[in-house]
């Protein structure tokens, strides 16, 4: 990595002043959440603190360190030299507060979201995983289906469906999944199982509110099954299995969610398929805190274990 900091000694000198080290660890907070009321919150003081301490910061170093952009306060290339200064800062301090044995210890606040699915099968194995060994890391799920937000204030991870366009950001991809169509004996019993396509006509679809939902890889995968009208609909995935449950339909669901459940049938896996891919977003700043590198670790590797049942992998309740 490029040595930066006599680029911002430079700029200290010419100001007169030295950078406050508490300064820097305001302009993180600030570049890792994009918003001041959201850094304050991180660091336990107000807004006003946060503006007074980083006008304090831009004196010191003779230039802006943020601009404001569309998605939040941005690093200026001032900015991302003192950025990091800022991150020797912090992990020299954190080095301070070491386990028994030498070790680091972790702590803060990871804030993510993700979808209803993948926040409950997914996300929560993994962040118990990341507890059982850091403690000290607390993790908040909002569990949201949507895109990638072009201002991911307040948030540390997002996991979307679909790759998304997004700025000064970056974007992985996580996995696939598949969606199948299942229903239930009793709901065949009466209306009878499709056997093509073309059957499918005649049964109703559980799926997402076609006028709600800003997925546009979600919105496209009815195009599957273009002649199903629609029966129950939500913005939550739960309430399609439940609803399939209860013989409302046929649902168009997650196989990893449906297959965890012995009285839903998957009915034409070899001709309803739909396979969507889960994305990881977040700011660069943001991956290099410890706190988050540990979960995206524990995300990738949960992911990876879950992979036979994400792409549904036949099992012995499907049939054709």
């Amino acid at each position: 990595m490029t040595n930066l900091a006599p680029h911002i000694c430079k700029n200290a000198d010419m100001a007169g002043v030295h950078p406050n080290p508490d300064d820097l660890l305001v302009l993180l907070a600030v570049a890792r959440t994009g918003r001041y009321v959201s850094a304050a919150e991180e660091l336990g003081i107000n807004h006003t603190t946060i503006s007074r301490r980083i006008t304090t910061l831009e004196r010191a170093l003779g230039g802006r360190v943020l601009s404001r952009g569309p998605a939040g306060w941005e690093l200026t290339d001032l900015g991302r030299a003192a950025l990091t200064a800022a991150e020797a800062v912090e992990s020299a301090v954190r080095s301070l507060a070491g386990d028994e044995r030498g070790g680091q210890v972790l702590q803060g606040v990871v804030r993510m979201s993700a979808t209803d699915g993948f926040s409950a099968y997914l996300a929560a194995p993994a962040v118990a995983e990341v507890r059982r060994r850091h403690p000290g890391i607390m993790v908040e799920i909002i569990a949201t289906t949507r895109r990638a937000s072009p201002q991911r204030s307040g948030l540390d991870l997002e996991i979307v469906v679909g790759e998304p366009s997004v700025r000064r950001a970056r974007a992985m991809p996580l996995g696939d999944y598949v969606l199948g169509l299942y229903g239930t004996r009793p709901y065949f019993d009466a209306h009878g199982i499709p056997r093509s396509p073309a059957d499918l006509a005649d049964h109703p679809l559980v799926y997402f509110v076609d006028s709600m939902l800003q997925v546009d890889d979600l919105d496209l995968a009815p195009s599957f099954v273009p002649t199903m009208r629609e029966s129950v609909t939500s913005t939550n995935v739960f309430v399609h299995v439940e609803a399939t449950r209860a013989a409302a339909g046929i649902g168009l669901l997650p196989c990893f969610m449906a297959d965890r459940h012995p009285d839903l049938i998957r009915v034409l896996p070899g001709s309803v398929a739909v396979r969507l891919t889960y994305w990881l977003v977040a700011r660069p700043e943001t991956l290099r805190r410890p706190e988050v590198t540990v979960l995206v670790d524990a995300l990738r590797t949960r992911v990876r274990s879950e992979r036979a049942a994400l792409l549904g992998e036949p099992s012995a309740h499907q049939q054709d």
